[in-house]
């Protein structure tokens, strides 16, 4: 069973934060892309994570859920100060080293963690997320086209209407999208979020500020990269890239998914993920 939600103060902001599990067991923290709140780390495959003895900690990113909001188009942060959000936590709860674990955009994040912060990170896992680079795929043409549009942030129906529709996009046609599933996410999601206008605008124009301490190749910790077969925002070669540019990188693809972990493939992803941080 999942622990309250609760308002922690972490790198000097307001964050909330949920866990999974007994503090005592290996600590593994899901950090999700941009406009993601926590609850897109579903509750029910935390919980599938943490019955398999690990803590499991999941957080609203700035400008995301009951975490601190900024003005819509200034974000007033970097990624680098959204790293540091992440380890803070960490040292609200006592955990000295984690399991970190990037979706999408958070794979920025967990990068520069795993350079620059190395001691405090006991593996990496980066799920539907990319190395960057000119020579890998493009986005798919409908990704671009759908989320060329912009909803309308006062109306509610029509954010919710939004992002159920990118979560199809997302899905890349794969036979595991669920509509009914996504669209309670988003109704959840949207009504919980602080200032709707600025989780979907803000992430996208903070500083990407890179790390300090190398690349990439200057990674240590035991490395696991997620990927969907038919993933549409970043086509399979940049998880195969993000592998090949990681010393000792393992790859695990997912069969018929997009750019997220459907429900059907929660216990081959949990399995894996379970695996990959008992070392």
């Amino acid at each position: 069973m999942p622990n309250d939600e609760k308002i922690v103060k972490a790198n000097g902001v307001d964050l909330c934060v949920q866990t999974f599990g007994d503090v005592k067991d290996p600590a593994i923290l899901l950090i999700h892309g941009a406009s993601a709140s926590m609850l897109w780390w579903e509750a029910e495959l935390c919980e599938k994570i943490a019955a398999g003895g690990r803590f499991v900690i999941r957080f609203d990113n700035r400008d995301t859920g009951k975490s601190v909001s900024y003005p819509t188009g200034q974000p007033g942060y970097s990624l680098r100060d959204m790293t540091e959000d992440a380890l803070g936590i960490l040292d609200v709860l006592g955990i000295q080293r984690a399991h970190l674990v990037g979706r999408s955009m958070a794979g920025a994040i967990i990068s520069l963690a795993g350079i620059d912060y190395a001691d405090r990170v006991a593996s990496l896992t980066f799920v539907s997320t990319t190395p960057g680079g000119g020579d890998l795929p493009p986005m798919s043409d409908e990704f671009m086209e759908y989320t060329s549009q912009n909803p309308d942030p006062s109306d509610s129906k029509a954010v919710v209407d939004f992002i159920t529709g990118l979560m199809k996009v997302y899905s890349g046609g794969s036979p595991y999208y669920d509509e009914k599933a996504m669209r309670a996410i988003a109704e959840a999601d949207v009504a919980r979020a602080d200032n709707i206008a600025s989780t979907l605008t803000n992430h996208f124009v903070i500083n990407f500020d890179g790390p300090e301490k190398g690349g990439l190749g200057d990674i240590t910790a035991p490395t696991l990269v997620v990927h969907g077969e038919k993933d549409p925002v970043f086509p399979l070669p940049h998880g195969e890239a993000l592998r090949d540019r990681i010393p000792g990188a393992e790859l695990l693809i997912m069969e018929k998914a997009g750019h997220e972990v459907p429900e059907p493939l929660w216990d081959v992803f949990a399995t894996a993920l379970i695996k990959h941080s008992a070392v």
